[in-house]
Formats: structure tokens, C-alpha cells, sequence
């Protein structure tokens, strides 16, 4: 495996991927803009109360890899055996959460009135079917951490066509079909995520593993659980931490910004998304390298492997910044032809070279820790830094000093780049090989 080979499968796949909510707000947004805001809404109760499926596959991952590294392939398919199920039990709860309880969580994060009942439209439907997205995530990690990178790659391809047919023929009304609108694009997210899960499953039972892999739960393993605990709750904490701070800051700001900045607010977050995706992907396959390279104890290759994907990384993240700069306008364009909306995106996307950087600095450090195993210090950061910078910040900046969305986005820039500087840190002192290594019953 390189570096390389694991990530551009990776890259395609993150952004096929990303373009499921980029698909649906496009398409909404030829319906009502506020429509396709309201999916966004939506989307982030979505990622908060779903931060328990990183639990399970960000822990799976981890020991999966780690347990490859040490040439331990059968307690590597107990790992995944137990992933899958815990995933499925998880996901029909926070399924039944989502479709009662819809309309609590969209108020409590300031949602009202057309974006409250849009918003809950969707989160009806796509809420209440979440559970195919745990396991979908579950068995992807599995995959990925075997270095197959490529399978999960082409059935995203398959879900992003499925998606866009269903988005254009439910939201348009073609073929003598009603114009569902936001239900519309709902029921196409599900029916995508569904038949992406039932088709990954069967290559992963074809290709990887065996069905007989659920005979290892018997006995249950509960030492597996205590390892799931440990590495994977500090880092779903993290990231629960980062989308709950997201939430209380669009609760702050959502009564002080404009219509138009909020509408601005949905369509450069769909932008930036291209910008950070080579990041994402690229730290995801250093995890997935420095897991095996931790796993058979090799401490100074996993340290250059983490620095040489930081680099990379910055580098591409520092330039896709530069062209969204350059053609900030025509970028735009694509959503919207509000020329206050473009106005207002087009000076943001100049301050979010800034916060790319810093988040790039995250996402690949963050990952490479996670790598290792070391997952608290992170977690410790973005207590400190989120709430601290992120809301305290968008506050200040935001709502006190009335400067509103670009407030916003000064406050989330310097939370980014502080904690990189503490990663960079963390990563160069090599603390995170005391730290993250893994257990006895691991590496023995």
C-alpha cells in the first residue's frame, strides 16, 4: 500500500459522496432557495446525533488496521463481525430518535418557521432511515482498512447516479410524477443510501470477509467493547464536540444574519467542500497506513509517513483555495444569480483560504494521531478550542461587533488554525508513540 494508491480512490469517492448534498441543494435550489437552506439545517442535526456511528467505526478502524499490522487476521474479522452489528443496533435507535423527535431538535438549534417545516420534512425521511448509512460507514471503514479502496469509490459512483436520476425526476416532477419538492429529495437520499448498503455488503462478504466472521462474537467478546470505548469515544467526542459547537453557533447567529447571508452561508459551505476534500481523503489513507505501520511497531516510518501527508495535503489545499479565489464569482453563479448573495459569498471565500489551511492542518494530523491511537489529546484541544474561538468568537464577532457572517468565519478560521499549530506540535514531539500505542493484546 502507498499513500497514493489508498487515497485517490478516496478522493473520487469523498467527492461523489459530498456531491449527495451538494445534487440535492442544487436541485432544490431551482425550487426554492430556502429550500435548499433548510436541507443544510437539516443536515447538521443529522451529523450530531449520528456522531455515535464514529464510535464504533472510527474504534473498528483503528483496531482493524492496527491488528492487520500485526499479522492477527482473525481477531481483525471480530473487529469488523462486531462493528457491523453494534452499527445496525445504533443506527434503528437513533432512526426512531430522528423521526419523533424531528421538530425538538430542528427548534433547539433555531430553526422556525418555513425553514423549520422544510427542514423537518426532510429530516423525517431521511432521519428515520439512518440506520442504512451506519451500516453503510461500518463496512466501508472495514473495507478500506484491508487498503481496498477502490470498492467503496465505484459504489459511490452508483449511489450519485441513483441520487441524481431520483433528485431530477422527484423535485422536477418529470415523467407525470408530482413534484415531491423536499420529500422528493429525501426519499432519493434513502433510496441511495439503501441500495449502496445492500450492494457493498455483498462484495464485502464476497471479497474480504465471510459471513462466518459473526460466529467469532460467540462467545461476545466484551474485552472488544472496552478497545471500542477506548479509542473510539475520545474521538467521536472530538468530533461530536466540533458539530455541536457548529449547532450552538448557528443558533447564535441565525437571528443575526440576513436571509441573504444565510442563503450565502449554505452555498459556500457546498464550495469549500472541494477545497477540503483532497485533505480529507489523503489523512484518511494515512490513518489507514500508520495503523499497520503502528501495529508492527515501525514508530519512525509512521512518523514520516504522517509529516510527508501533511505536506501533501497543504499544498493542494493552499492551491484549490487560490482557484476558488480567482473564480469566486462564477462559483456562485452556480447556485444563485442574487447579486447580494454573490456579493456577500465572494468576500468569504477570500477569508476561507485561512481556515482551509488550518483545517487541512486537522484533518490530516488528527487522523494520523487517530492512527496511532492517540485520540484524547485531540479530543482535549476541541474542548478548549471549539467552545473557546468557534462559539465564544462567532459571538463576539458575530453578534456583539455586528460584523455577521464574516464574523462568523474569522472565528471558525482562528479556531482551525490554532489547533493545527497544537497538532503540529503533538505530531513532531512523537508523544503520540507512548500515548497511542496500541494494547499488549494487539501488538503481541
Amino acid at each position: 500500500m502507498t499513500l497514493f494508491s489508498l487515497a485517490w480512490p478516496m478522493i473520487i469517492e469523498t467527492v461523489l459522496f459530498m456531491m449527495l448534498g451538494m445534487v440535492d441543494v442544487l436541485v432544490l435550489s431551482r425550487f426554492d432557495d430556502l429550500a435548499a437552506s433548510s436541507v443544510n439545517t437539516a443536515n447538521q442535526a443529522v451529523s450530531v446525533v449520528t456522531i455515535v456511528f464514529t464510535v464504533i467505526s472510527g474504534a473498528g478502524g483503528i483496531l482493524i488496521t492496527q491488528y492487520l499490522g500485526a499479522g492477527k487476521r482473525q481477531d481483525a474479522s471480530r473487529i469488523a463481525a462486531l462493528s457491523i452489528v453494534l452499527q445496525l443496533v445504533t443506527g434503528m435507535i437513533i432512526s426512531i430518535v430522528l423521526l419523533i423527535f424531528s421538530a425538538p431538535i430542528l427548534r433547539f438549534i433555531g430553526a422556525k418557521g418555513n425553514v423549520l417545516e422544510y427542514a423537518g420534512q426532510y429530516l423525517s425521511v431521511v432521519g428515520g432511515f439512518i440506520f442504512f448509512q451506519a451500516v453503510l460507514s461500518s463496512m466501508s471503514v472495514i473495507i478500506r482498512s484491508h487498503g481496498q479502496t477502490k470498492i467503496p469509490m465505484l459504489i459511490t459512483v452508483g449511489m450519485n447516479l441513483i441520487n441524481t436520476l431520483l433528485d431530477i425526476i422527484f423535485v422536477l416532477g418529470l415523467f407525470s410524477i408530482p413534484k415531491l419538492g423536499i420529500y422528493g429529495v429525501a426519499i432519493a437520499t434513502v433510496f441511495s443510501r439503501a441500495a449502496g448498503t445492500v450492494v457493498l455488503a455483498i462484495v464485502l462478504f464476497r471479497t474480504i470477509e465471510k459471513p462466518s466472521a459473526f460466529r467469532l462474537l460467540r462467545p461476545f467478546p466484551s474485552k472488544d467493547i472496552i478497545l471500542f470505548i477506548k479509542f473510539g469515544v475520545p474521538s467521536a467526542l472530538e468530533t461530536f464536540l466540533y458539530n455541536l459547537s457548529q449547532l450552538v453557533i448557528t443558533s447564535i447567529v441565525l437571528n443575526c444574519m440576513t436571509e441573504q447571508e444565510l442563503v450565502a452561508k449554505t452555498y459556500i459551505q457546498m464550495i469549500t467542500v472541494f477545497f477540503y476534500i483532497f485533505s480529507v481523503s489523503i489523512g484518511q489513507a494515512a490513518q489507514i497506513l500508520i495503523g499497520h505501520l503502528t501495529g508492527a511497531g515501525k514508530f519512525d516510518e509512521a512518523y514520516k509517513q504522517g509529516l510527508k501527508s501533511y505536506r501533501i495535503a497543504l499544498c493542494i489545499a493552499a492551491a484549490a483555495s487560490a482557484v476558488g479565489i480567482l473564480f469566486r464569482v462564477q462559483l456562485i453563479s452556480i447556485f444563485t444569480t442574487d447579486s447580494t448573495v454573490t456579493l456577500i459569498a465572494s468576500y468569504i471565500l477570500i477569508l476561507n483560504i485561512f481556515l482551509e489551511l488550518g483545517r487541512t492542518t486537522n484533518l490530516v494530523l488528527i487522523a494520523s494521531l487517530r492512527g496511532t491511537g492517540d485520540v484524547i489529546y485531540p479530543t482535549i484541544c476541541a474542548v478548549f478550542s471549539n467552545w473557546l474561538l468557534s462559539v465564544g468568537g462567532s459571538y463576539l464577532l458575530a453578534v456583539v461587533c455586528g460584523m455577521g457572517i464574516y464574523g462568523l468565519w474569522i472565528a471558525l478560521a482562528a479556531d482551525e488554525c490554532f489547533r493545527g499549530l497544537l497538532m503540529i506540535m503533538r505530531w513532531r514531539s512523537r508523544r503520540w508513540r507512548k500515548a497511542g500505542a496500541p494494547d499488549s493484546d494487539v501488538r503481541q
